[in-house]
């Protein structure tokens, strides 16, 4: 009850004041189009004119009424193409991976168009069309994926390179993901792919190289990096070693190869012969010098036997190592054979017999070979 005094005092006050402006504030509308015009006060004219707004504005809201079910059903429609189209792309993919590529393939290209991830759907399209052995038709999806989703160059670009590795086409492989390396430098599947490619096709180089980017980003433990750098190396060396020219290469390579690798026997054998090999033998005595003086092994201690340097003053360095390996039947021989180059023949003889009892062994019978044709002579 007293809200409804209020508003009746309140309605009494706002007609009061609006009437006390009629009367204080005169004036007038004029409105002439041509030869014909229209006159009114001015606070009649004022109600037409919000009397005008209010019928625009209901029949701005009719018209909005009679537009929008259409807007909706539009919409409605869609969504529900959408969710038809998802449906049939999990059928597709379902396929797909039971390995039914055919119905796989037609599942997924006929919901493309409709669905909202069109970009999977050709992708999914792409790799059974593969799996049948259709790559041109498998191309086509690639491409048309390309089309369909803007920055896809990279998952695109990822399959394409999967597919011709699985086809035997490392080369065209290495093309794309070399290409995406420089694009998107570091990129893990990129580089995972890069390790499979260089390892399909021997390129020790290019994994040499790519190595330390793999364990960068943690790609590879410690010790599968060690284990494809040691082979990686290894080829390398053999590789170049098979031209004595290419020794600065083969240095090349002892000097950027890491420190744990210089002590690997293996490695140390194969430098030494591509010194040998390349009448650099004054090197590679050091090298065996140094490497038995830290890290003692029979191949080395062969290689080192069989130096053509400067025999007697190898002979004083074996027999410092004689001293404290007595019964080293390897290094016993290595003593005989340098004993042998000097022409200490007793002496030699005697490193042979010893190396023998300690190990019997044809490659003795063999170095004593010019002990009988001296014994002959």
């Amino acid at each position: 009850m007293r809200k409804l005094v209020l508003l009746i005092v309140a309605g009494l006050a706002v007609g009061a004041l609006f009437g006390h402006l009629m009367m204080s504030v005169p004036g007038y509308w004029l409105i002439r189009v041509g030869d014909s015009s229209i006159q009114t006060s001015f606070w009649f004219g004022l109600v037409l004119l919000f009397a005008a707004f209010i019928v625009l504005h209901f029949v701005l809201r009719l018209l909005s009424g009679i537009i929008r079910p259409m807007g909706r059903f539009r919409s409605w429609n869609s969504r529900a193409r959408n969710r038809r189209a998802m449906q049939r792309t999990v059928r597709g993919l379902v396929a797909l991976t039971e390995g039914r590529w055919k119905k796989a393939e037609k599942t997924l290209v006929n919901a493309a168009d409709d669905s909202s991830t069109p970009l999977v759907n050709y992708l999914s399209a792409a790799l059974a069309a593969h799996y049948q052995g259709h790559h041109v038709k498998s191309q086509e999806h690639l491409n048309q994926a390309q089309l369909t989703t803007d920055g896809a160059d990279t998952a695109v670009g990822l399959m394409q390179a999967q597919m011709m590795i699985e086809r035997q086409q490392p080369e065209e492989a290495l093309a794309i993901l070399n290409r995406l390396d420089k694009k998107l430098s570091n990129h893990p599947q990129v580089l995972k792919l890069l390790k499979q490619v260089h390892l399909s096709v021997n390129d020790w180089e290019g994994l040499r190289r790519l190595i330390p980017r793999l364990a960068a980003q943690k790609l590879i433990t410690q010790q599968e990096r060690e284990q494809l750098e040691f082979k990686a190396y290894r080829e390398l060396i053999v590789f170049e070693a098979q031209n004595p020219t290419n020794i600065e290469r083969v240095r090349g390579l002892w000097a950027d190869m890491p420190d744990y690798l210089r002590g690997n026997t293996e490695l140390i054998v194969l430098y030494s012969e591509a010194l040998i090999q390349a009448n650099e033998e004054p090197i590679a005595e050091r090298l065996l010098n140094h490497s038995l003086d830290h890290h003692w092994d029979a191949r080395l201690v062969k290689r080192y036997g069989l130096l053509n340097v400067d025999a007697a003053r190898q002979l004083v360095k074996a027999e410092k190592w004689l001293q404290e390996r007595p019964n080293d039947p390897e290094l016993l021989l290595a003593c005989g054979r340098l004993s042998l180059r000097i022409g200490q023949w007793q002496k030699a003889l005697e490193y042979f017999e010893a190396s023998q009892r300690q190990r019997p062994n044809g490659e003795v019978c063999r170095a004593c070979a010019p002990l009988c044709q001296h014994g002959r002579a």
